[in-house]
């Protein structure tokens, strides 16, 4: 098994793709602390303990896990959950950044609360739990990490200001990340996966049947493999999925230039512009599951 010794910490793990990210890692020898607070989609209190149900999933196959039900949003409270690792597994290896909330709106309908929220979530909540993970890896001289990220952050999606500036800023720190501890043997990367999940169902019409494809499932062999040691190599990257493929995203570069000796003035760029970059401007927006438009998937 590509994991066995290891232990993982899976955030936002007890529903939807952190659930298939804690099954995969666990059915590859690692111990998981499974984060879920049991919140709703928007971040509301439920009753629920979806954490712990899929902890019994796992031990009922013979794997360790543990629950932790403490918020990623919260500083102390995501150190805790770091701390569930090490208190019953003596360790934190992999680290998988998942947790996230939706609170769709357009730019002028979206109050404050509504973009602190999301924003907290999954981009604070990455920070923190890193922050409390890190010092355990480079103090073992090893250590994975995985940021979920997503296709509305790489190439943004309608009533998504919140989610998408979260999920561009995951990317940012990913490369920051990969710079900075890759000399401590820690690696990280991200992943913008594709799946059908509760944060996805507005894709879909009432009632379809999401295509084989939209398996969150799907996602997590990618993620036990950049946990493993096979994946020492990879470092900084970005990767996604579509359909029955893994694919990697080009950094962001310039693809067109421009130049003037001495440089520019207004008009002269004007006349110029779109002969030398108009030509080369870049689409915007996602490439929707089952073929849907931009159109289909608006949120109000």
């Amino acid at each position: 098994m590509l994991l066995e010794g290891r232990v993982a910490v899976v955030t936002g793990a007890g529903r939807g793709l952190g659930r298939e990210f804690a099954l995969a890692l666990a059915s590859e020898g690692a111990a998981v602390v499974v984060n879920d607070i049991g919140v709703g989609l928007r971040g509301e209190t439920t009753e629920e303990d979806p954490a712990s149900a899929v902890c019994a999933e796992i031990e009922a196959v013979g794997g360790r896990a543990v629950p932790a039900h403490d918020s990623v949003a919260d500083f102390e409270a995501a150190g805790r959950i770091v701390a569930t690792a090490v208190d019953a597994f003596g360790a934190v290896d992999i680290l998988v950044n998942n947790a996230g909330i939706v609170r769709d709106r357009t730019l002028v309908k979206m109050d404050e609360a509504d973009f602190d929220a999301v924003v907290a979530t999954h981009l604070k909540g990455a920070f923190n739990c890193a922050r409390h993970a890190v010092p355990h890896m480079k103090a073992a001289g090893r250590g994975r990490i995985v940021n979920i990220t997503s296709s509305a952050g790489l190439r943004g999606n309608f009533g998504q200001t919140n989610y998408a500036a979260a999920k561009a800023g995951i990317m940012g720190m990913t490369f920051v990340w990969a710079l900075e501890l890759a000399r401590s043997g820690i690696t990280v990367n991200a992943l913008a996966p594709a799946g059908a999940t509760r944060m996805t169902a507005s894709l879909h019409g009432d009632g379809d049947e999401p295509p084989p494809t939209l398996d969150p499932a799907l996602n997590a062999p990618l993620v036990a493999f950049l946990a493993s040691d096979r994946a020492a190599h990879v470092n900084g990257q970005v990767f996604g999925r579509t359909d029955w493929s893994f694919t990697l995203f080009q950094h962001p570069k310039p693809v067109a230039w421009m130049h003037r000796d001495g440089g520019w003035d207004a008009a002269t760029l004007a006349d110029q512009f779109d002969t030398m970059l108009g030509a080369h401007l870049q689409p915007v927006g996602m490439v929707m599951p089952g073929g849907l438009s931009q159109d289909a998937a608006r949120t109000p």
